[in-house]
Parts: structure tokens; C-alpha cells; sequence
């Protein structure tokens, strides 16, 4: 496979937006009175990577938007990329819209403005690195990486080249989530003490067993896999239950739910700077291809002296009260109150805390109640987006931190300054795991 294509070296329409970009701001009137009216010429020219479930979810969001144009396409499976371009053009009365089934080739194209990454999680810290090089602004899918070592390549890459990053951690953008996070951070709780996350997972499904057979017809598995091991083709591998296989990630733990709860987390306790200094916990694994967790509970204690306790939502339900009613949550557990809150709502211990007015003098989160419009908005601006790379690493140590612990069954201790084990160099060793040739990580 051939090497990643070398930078432009003459300037392209992006270095002269990025220039410009770095000048003094002067905000445009279209920025500060809507999108009604974009010129084309003043639009976030966007390309897609990745147009399966969640990418093509997004792609019909961003093409409702009239402040970005859809100018490219990029999908391993040829049907895939191909009804996504149809998409497209309809909704732009063209056939403008290229399509690629190589990212590098799509990242190679000078009108690309920004792009959307939404493969497979084993495919983010290459393509996410390929893209800062090139000087693309990035709407990241969680999670962030494999291992810890790739997402820490990713962060060195968007601070080396400037570009903007929101990770697709989008319940920052949620009203619930910041109302919550304002009462905790301002006190009306009291002393933050306990935060406890019941996530996806849990109840033991039945074994996922391969039906080895040639790829179909216009999908490049050589590519799909990528960096991950070469094993042959199989449906399960490719169908969405790749995000419950080892190979590929570290199951509901992390990409498959667990780092939107664990990110919210690190939103209450106002810690997207830090992580945890120690962890332990103990987990179920399926023991099949995908060899993740099904069910676990893990402890994190931080610094502060917050308790942060991550469960499979059946383990939840089972320790703590609130999670009775089913839906996966957080609960934040101070010395004068509570809060449950979930995408479905929000309940309070005690019921006044609802009617709280978070005052202008109080402390306040980062406004967003749309999260693809925050990302355009930050590149416009130049403002940090709600979600940016040094939360979105921070988030995944914290999923990394579990995965580890729980595989060596003891506890560990954390040094968040260069987020690595204390004393313990095999833990530190599982921070990374090679990759498959020619790939390789370099910022």
C-alpha cells in the first residue's frame, strides 16, 4: 500500500483560509446573524469519511445546513459511497460531489475546508493525523483511539498544525448535560463526592461466530481492516458488531457508549485538564471473537477527592437506586443533593434544585445547543469548540485507564502530567499495541 501523499508544497485554497483565519478576528455579519443567505463563496467546503450508520447520519445533517457545501465522499464499500453521492447531488441539483474510496486521496484535495471521520474506530488516529497534516479542520466520531498511544499522536498532531476539533461526544451540546454541569461546578449540590455512570453493555448475548467467506463485490476489506490484524472476512466483522471486538476497539467500555458517559463525567467535575490518579475494577468478558467486557464495574478516584465508579447499565441498576427506570445515566452525588441526568431528563434530590437560575456572576460552560454548528461556528471564529482534543484525549485515558486495570486486576496509579502508570511498566506497555504494516502513527 502506498505511502501517505506528500503535503502540497505550493499554497492551496485551505493555507490561504488558514491564513486568513490567523489574522485579527473580525466577526462577518453572516456569523453573527445566521445562515440564512450563505454566499457560496463563504462556505465550509466538507468531505465525508466514512457514510455507514452514524457517518451517513451526519451527512444528512451537514447538507441541511446552508453554510456548508458537501464536496466530497469517501467509503470503502463502493454501493455505500455511491448512495451517499446520489444523496448529494439531489440535494444540490448537481453531480459535483467526488467520491474516493482512499481517504488519503480525498484529504489530498485542496477545496476541502473540513471533514467528518466516522470509520471504524481502528482507522480514527490515522486518518484524524492525515487530516491535521493536510490542514483539515475535523468532527471527530468517538472514540479517540484503540490505545492511549495513538490518541496521544492524534492531540500532538491538531496543537502541531492549529486546526479545529470537536469530538462527536455531542451531549455537551445537550441542555440536561450543561444545566447539570453548572449546578455542579457552582456549588448548589454542595461538594461533589461521588459520580456514578451506568452505560451500554451488560446481559450476556449469545456467541458471535464467523462465517469465513470472500468479501462482497465492491468492498475493499484490505482497507476496512487497515491497521488492525489481517484475519479473513467474515460479516460479523463488518457488520456493527466490529464495535464489540478487541481487535477493533475496547467494546461498550469505551467507543461502543461508554466514552459519552465517561466525557460527560469529566464535563460535571470541571476536569477536561486532568484524569483519575488511580483505578481498579473487576469485569466479565465474552469469550468469543470479541473478547470485551460485557459486564464491569470500575473505580476511578481523582485528585480532588471524586469518586468516579463506571458500570455496565445491569450493574448500575443494581448498586444505585436511580437507575432504576432503565435509561443509561449519570448520577452526580454531592453533601447537599443529587442529580440523575440522561439524554431523557433530568431528576434532583432536592426537587428545588430544578427551579435554579444559574446567575450571570456563576460559573458557566461553553454555550452549544447544536454540536455540528459549534464545530462550524469554531472554525468561522476560532473559538475553542465545546468538545476539543484535549477533553476528547483525556476522556479516552479514562477508558483506557479501566480497560487495563480491569485485564490486570489490581489497582493502579496514574501520573496525569504524563499520563502514564506509576511504577508499573506492564500496564504502561498495554498503553499501545502494534499495528499492521505499512502503517504506521507519525505526526
Amino acid at each position: 500500500m502506498e505511502a501517505p501523499v506528500p503535503r502540497l508544497s505550493s499554497p492551496t485554497r485551505r493555507d490561504l483560509l488558514r491564513a486568513a483565519l490567523a489574522a485579527p478576528l473580525i466577526v462577518p455579519a453572516h456569523v453573527l446573524g445566521g445562515s440564512h443567505g450563505q454566499a457560496p463563496s463563504e462556505r465550509i467546503v466538507m468531505g465525508f469519511i466514512g457514510v455507514g450508520s452514524m457517518g451517513g447520519g451526519h451527512l444528512r445533517a451537514f447538507l441541511q445546513m446552508p453554510e456548508t457545501r458537501v464536496a466530497a465522499i469517501c467509503d470503502v464499500r463502493q454501493e455505500t459511497r455511491e448512495r451517499a453521492k446520489a444523496n448529494v447531488d439531489r440535494q444540490y441539483g448537481d453531480t459535483a460531489c467526488k467520491t474516493y474510496h482512499d481517504f488519503r486521496e480525498l484529504l489530498a484535495n485542496p477545496d476541502i475546508d473540513a471533514v467528518l471521520i466516522a470509520t471504524p474506530e481502528n482507522w480514527h488516529p490515522l486518518i484524524g493525523i492525515e487530516a491535521a497534516r493536510r490542514g483539515k479542520h475535523m468532527y471527530y466520531e468517538k472514540p479517540l483511539s484503540t490505545t492511549l498511544m495513538e490518541g496521544r499522536a492524534v492531540r500532538q498532531a491538531i496543537e502541531r498544525y492549529g486546526v479545529v476539533f470537536q469530538f462527536g461526544t455531542q451531549q455537551r451540546s445537550s441542555y440536561n448535560y450543561r444545566f447539570a454541569a453548572e449546578l455542579v461546578r457552582n456549588g448548589h449540590i454542595g461538594e461533589l463526592r461521588q459520580i456514578y455512570i451506568g452505560s451500554a453493555g451488560g446481559g450476556y448475548s449469545r456467541d458471535q461466530n464467523e462465517d469465513l467467506k470472500e468479501p462482497p463485490a465492491g468492498f475493499d476489506y484490505d482497507m476496512w481492516l487497515g491497521p488492525a490484524p489481517w484475519v479473513p472476512y467474515s460479516d460479523v466483522r463488518v457488520s456493527r458488531s466490529w464495535m464489540f471486538i478487541r481487535d477493533y476497539g475496547i467494546g461498550s467500555l469505551d467507543g461502543a457508549w461508554g466514552i459519552h458517559d465517561v466525557d460527560a463525567a469529566q464535563f460535571f467535575n470541571d476536569t477536561d485538564h486532568t484524569t483519575p490518579i488511580e483505578v481498579e475494577g473487576s469485569a466479565r468478558y465474552f469469550e468469543d471473537v470479541r473478547d470485551v467486557p460485557y459486564s464491569w464495574t470500575v473505580e476511578h478516584k481523582y485528585a480532588n477527592g471524586v469518586t468516579l465508579v463506571h458500570m455496565d447499565l445491569l450493574s448500575a441498576k443494581a448498586r444505585v437506586p436511580q437507575f432504576q427506570n432503565g435509561s443509561m445515566a449519570s448520577v452526580l452525588v454531592g453533601t447537599k443533593g443529587w442529580i440523575w441526568v440522561s439524554r431523557d431528563g433530568l431528576r434532583m434530590d432536592p426537587p428545588s434544585l430544578m427551579q435554579t437560575v444559574i446567575r450571570p456572576a456563576e460559573k458557566r460552560v461553553i454555550f452549544s445547543n447544536d454540536h455540528r454548528r459549534n464545530f462550524l461556528d469554531a472554525i468561522r471564529t476560532r473559538r475553542k469548540t465545546i468538545s476539543p482534543i484535549d477533553s476528547a484525549f483525556r476522556s479516552e485515558a479514562i477508558c483506557q485507564q479501566a480497560d487495563i486495570a480491569m485485564r490486570l486486576e489490581r489497582k493502579l496509579r496514574w501520573d496525569p502530567k504524563t499520563d502514564t502508570f506509576i511504577g508499573d511498566d506492564r500496564a504502561n506497555r498495554m498503553l499501545t499495541r502494534a499495528i499492521r504494516g505499512p502503517w504506521q502513527y507519525s505526526v
